[in-house]
């Protein structure tokens, strides 16, 4: 249900919801990642030789860099945002990050973009198989949480009408905690930045 969800909200088809475990509920922010946002050209300004795009979405970033020249291949679960990426001229497959990806070990620049260093729910995970997709001197580029208020995990589900999706697990990592994730997954942490509110780290092997 999370995938058909999520999917249904990418072709435009719902209005869906992320709900938090206390009630909470607000929109999945879709149109944040069918067009440039305030602060994407800064982490494309970054983005080095070969580049992979993890939980790639409809492939704002990844269409924008292969339009810049830039060797880039975009990857997500969802079939509706690989379709949408292809369309808009980006080179992209359905793969799950933790399954098998192509070019594995020779990639220079990997993204994880828009909080997806939440994927999976457990952010050491995610960042140490991030690392095993980077090329020797390679370098993750990862947006994550303003400083303040800790790492931390939350249950969420997505939301439409009356359907419902299952409870996934979702990390939050906030910028002045990069540090000590960085040290846990053998990574260095080469630059902390921020632009238009959004805060990123650039982590290298």
């Amino acid at each position: 249900m999370i995938g058909e969800l999520y999917e249904e909200a990418l072709r435009g088809g719902a209005r869906v919801e992320i709900e938090h475990a206390d009630g909470r509920r607000r929109p999945l922010p879709v149109w944040e990642w069918l067009a440039p946002r305030p602060g994407d050209a800064g982490l494309l300004r970054r983005c080095a030789g070969a580049t992979l795009d993890v939980g790639s979405g409809p492939g704002r970033l990844t269409v924008a860099l292969a339009r810049r020249g830039v060797p880039v291949l975009g990857i997500d679960v969802a079939p509706a945002a690989v379709a949408l990426t292809v369309a808009a001229g980006g080179p992209a497959l359905c793969r799950d990050v933790f399954g098998r990806v192509p070019g594995a070990g020779r990639w220079e620049t990997v993204l994880l973009a828009d909080g997806n260093v939440g994927i999976g729910g457990d952010a050491e995970a995610l960042l140490r198989r991030v690392a095993a997709l980077l090329a020797p001197g390679g370098r993750m580029l990862v947006e994550v949480d303003p400083p303040g208020g800790g790492a931390r995990v939350e249950p969420l589900r997505l939301r439409s009408g009356r359907s419902v999706g299952e409870w996934f697990a979702w990390a939050h990592v906030p910028a002045d905690a990069v540090a000590g994730l960085a040290a846990a997954c053998a990574v260095r942490v080469a630059e902390v930045w921020e632009e238009s509110g959004r805060w990123f780290a650039t982590l290298t092997r």
